[in-house]
Parts: C-alpha cells; structure tokens; sequence
C-alpha cells in the first residue's frame, strides 16, 4: 500500500520535471539560432517522449509501453542521423560554392558574414 503511493507520487513528479523539460526543449526548437541546435532539441524531444511513455508505463503496469518507447528511440535515432546527414550535405555544397566563387567573391561573401555576426553581437541576439 505504502509502496503503491510512493511509487505514484515519483511519477507524478517525474511527469512535472519531463513537462517542464519538453517546454524548453520546444523553447530551443522555435528560438535556436542554427539548424544544429534544432536538430540537437528535435533529438532531446525524442528522449523525453520515451521519458514519458516510461513514466506511463511503470505508472501503469502496461509493459507494452516500453516496447513502444524502444521502438520510438529507434526511429528517433534515424531521423537525427538522417538530418545530421542532411547538414553535412549543405555544408560541403555552401564550401564547393565559395571554391567556385574565385578569391574576391569569396572575400566579399565572408566579409558580408563578418558585418552581419557583428551586428548581431550590438543587437543584443
């Protein structure tokens, strides 16, 4: 009986501390400066799902929920690989571009990049 309670209480904090944690993962998704740290969040979501559907489960008793959160951090793995893959990609034909621009269009684009870094910096982003 006591064991019951005490057991219930744990989720019940566990589910409020994964709650929070999902805000400000979905924080970091919307408001990440670059494509990593989105695909970073994406991933974490991921974790805290299987966090919950763990949570349900010992909860519950149902053990067919941890089959579920096996499956879904499978998938999850696989998809960040995939969007790793996909970043990797964008950045090898971002270099090829700046090797074909020729030496003064690749100065002239850094320098570009250089202006908008540092008036981000004085913007307060």
């Amino acid at each position: 009986m006591i064991a019951a309670s005490v057991v219930s209480a744990a989720a019940m904090v566990a589910l409020g501390i994964l709650s929070i944690a999902f805000l400000l993962t979905v924080y970091r998704v919307v408001a990440g400066p670059t494509l990593p740290d989105r695909v970073l969040a994406l991933d974490m979501l991921v974790a805290i799902a299987i966090g919950f559907i763990a949570v349900i489960a010992v909860k519950t008793g149902f053990t067919l929920y941890i089959d579920i959160a096996i499956s879904l951090g499978l998938v999850g793995f696989l998809a960040t690989v995939a969007f790793a893959r996909f970043i990797l990609t964008q950045a090898q034909s971002n270099a090829v571009q700046r090797a074909d621009a020729g030496p003064d269009e690749s100065i002239a684009v850094e320098g570009k990049k250089m202006r908008r870094h540092r008036g981000r910096k004085k913007g307060g982003r």
